[in-house]
């Protein structure tokens, strides 16, 4: 069944074209994965279907009563909220159950949180994504609209948001760029390219699940499908221009409009003249840019480092070698950035030493971006860092650069503060190769880059001849460049694992096939905490009104009598309607609903006006 269709879509933003007269539906049960190149309008494309913008033309057209949820990518709260009430204020009006506390506590738990009752103002950006995510999971919405749901997410919280969203039974629209992720939870991709919409219903039969050995996974098959629409609009393009050489020889041999069927045939050619042809993408291809590494290189020795009472590392050790390529995981909050910020100098570690060669020249692309000067065109915040770089074909310029980073000459005179955030880290991302690094560090590189400038990042990095350092959840990204693991376990400890993520998987199920010492009692001692607290006689602690039904005891008596005056109106309007059945018709069935929303808000005052009781009383 169809729950949203959009017909005709058109829209701009400033000078530029997002969507040219294309089209998109959602039909119930359809899990889709939104992908294109940042800046080309995914996330204004989510906002349109969520209702919270509207397209210059074109028609949005939604099933009736249809409920949908929208995770922002950077949601916003209620100032003096703890964690709870703001879930709770969230999920208001969207049909959720009366149990939401608990599961609301069991959620949060999963997503790293013990603490429900801190302020929401008090929290970092991605633990506000996280309470977001679980405001929206917990809704009864018939569509969930996700901006980048893995994003702040360890590859733990990862896996259990997989497994959920494969369960789900509603609707799912995403943008993610975690690739695996999209081969296992989505059964249809849709491509946002040169303002079209590009749909590819490439899943198993199971419903888009994907096993890693090899069996086609949506994504896959989307790269398929992509290559054979690609090369049919080549040949069609191929083609054209044959019929138009042809016609251009008829034309210059001195047609003459005499006749009609002249006439028709200048106008044949004239009309594939003027044709639009198809536009392809360029093949990029980024040389790497370093500059010569000697012999030292970056050696760690003896690192330590902690907040307060929370150990982070412990004497850790180990010299970078030449070519290197390290991934470092864990949990959030474990120290991985910590120990990428004493490595490039950023942090002093509590002992220990970090010892850098003479040649070493580092690039840091960390999770916050520098302060770009919003007033700078594009091209002059590049060329600030270098206007020429040498690669093995010779000097590349700037705006070279930049259009194989997928920066157009017309994008490259705009100003930065034009950019999208995506945009923006991924220019960051090139100033930083600019300066030819020959070590770069890259903390959470994929987060905010779409999948096409990870897949140029990932060419790039293959025949980069430096040493390579990624903290990343991503696990397809992990996988495709590192050869060694740095893996953060708790109490101070950091093990290497050789492989990439998926190695690194295997080596850890087999060295801890009960989980990491500890973790287990840990997980257990969270979960019996939330059932405690879900199932604790109420004799045993003091009644009180939850936030939720405080909320509604405050404002029930003015619902009762809206509804009772509501249900007296329409006994009048059916009197006068009384010779219009049509009319007497959809009154009667109004107030059939009507009267159905009156009973059961007459129980709920009856249970609350019990519970109002009890609390006075106590």
């Amino acid at each position: 069944m169809n729950l949203l269709t959009i017909d005709h879509l058109t829209k701009s933003y400033t000078e530029r074209l997002l969507f040219d007269d294309t089209s998109f539906s959602i039909n119930e049960g359809e899990k889709i994965g939104l992908i294109g190149i940042n800046g080309t309008g995914k996330s204004t494309l989510l906002r349109i279907v969520a209702g919270l913008e509207v397209p210059d033309e074109g028609k949005v057209v939604k099933g009736r009563n249809l409920d949908i949820r929208f995770l922002t990518q950077n949601p916003e709260f209620q100032a003096g909220d703890t964690i709870l009430q703001s879930i709770v204020r969230e999920n208001e009006g969207h049909g959720h159950v009366w149990d939401m506390e608990s599961q609301a506590k069991s959620m949060l738990t999963r997503l790293g949180f013990t603490d429900f009752d801190s302020k929401v103002e008090t929290l970092s950006g991605g633990q506000k994504k996280r309470v977001a995510l679980v405001s929206v999971l917990l809704s009864t919405a018939d569509i969930l609209i996700l901006d980048e749901p893995t994003n702040h997410l360890d590859s733990t919280m990862a896996d259990w948001l997989e497994d959920y969203l494969r369960r789900f039974k509603g609707a799912l629209l995403m943008v993610t760029h975690d690739r695996y992720f999209l081969n296992s939870v989505t059964n249809r991709i849709v491509e946002l390219d040169k303002g079209k919409l590009y749909s590819y219903q490439a899943n198993k039969a199971n419903g888009g699940e994907a096993d890693r050995e090899g069996t086609l996974g949506c994504y896959e098959g989307y790269l398929k499908l992509k290559a054979e629409r690609l090369d049919m609009a080549a040949a069609a393009e191929r083609k054209r221009q044959s019929i138009l050489r042809v016609e251009l020889e008829w034309m210059q041999r001195g047609a003459r409009a005499r006749s009609t069927k002249q006439k028709a045939h200048i106008q044949r050619y004239e009309a594939l003249r003027d044709q639009k042809g198809q536009e392809f993408d360029q093949t990029i291809e980024l040389d790497s840019i370093a500059s010569r590494l000697g012999r030292t290189t970056v050696e760690l020795e003896g690192i330590s480092k902690a907040y307060g009472e929370k150990l982070l590392m412990k004497d850790f050790t180990y010299i970078f070698l030449k070519n290197d390529r390290i991934g470092i995981i864990g949990p959030n909050g474990t120290g991985k950035s910590t120990l990428m910020k004493i490595t490039a100098g950023w942090l002093e570690p509590d002992s220990g030493t970090v010892t850098v060669g003479q040649t070493v020249k580092m690039g840091y692309f960390s999770q916050e971006s520098e302060d770009m000067d919003g007033s700078l065109r594009v091209i002059d915040y590049i060329k600030n860092a270098a206007e020429y770089v040498k690669t093995k074909d010779g000097s590349i310029s700037a705006s070279q650069m930049l259009e194989r980073f997928l920066f157009s000459p017309e994008v490259q005179y705009t100003l930065v503060e034009k950019l999208s955030g995506g945009e923006k880290r991924r220019l960051y991302l090139l100033r930083i190769l600019m300066e030819a690094p020959n070590v770069l560090l890259l903390d959470e590189p994929t987060n905010d880059l779409d999948i096409q400038t990870l897949a140029i990042l990932e060419d790039y990095l293959d025949s980069f001849p430096g040493i390579v350092v990624t903290v990343s959840h991503d696990r397809y990204f992990l996988d495709r460049v590192v050869r060694r693991i740095f893996a953060f376990e708790g109490q101070g400890e950091v093990t290497q694992y050789e492989g990439g993520y998926t190695d690194y998987q295997a080596a850890f199920q087999t060295k801890y096939p009960d989980g990491l010492p500890g973790q287990e009692e840990e997980e257990k001692n969270a979960e019996t905490e939330v059932k405690k607290n879900r199932e604790k006689p109420r004799g045993e602690r003091k009644l009180k009104f939850s936030y939720k039904e405080q909320k509604e005891w405050d404002t029930i008596e003015e619902d009762l009598a809206a509804l009772e005056g509501r249900i007296q109106t329409l006994d009048g309007q059916m009197a006068e309607a009384a010779s219009d059945y049509s009319k007497l018709n959809a009154l009667m069935e109004e107030k059939t609903e009507q009267e159905r929303i009156l009973e059961e808000k007459m129980e709920r005052w009856m249970y609350l006006n019990d519970l109002a009781e009890q609390i006075e009383n106590q």
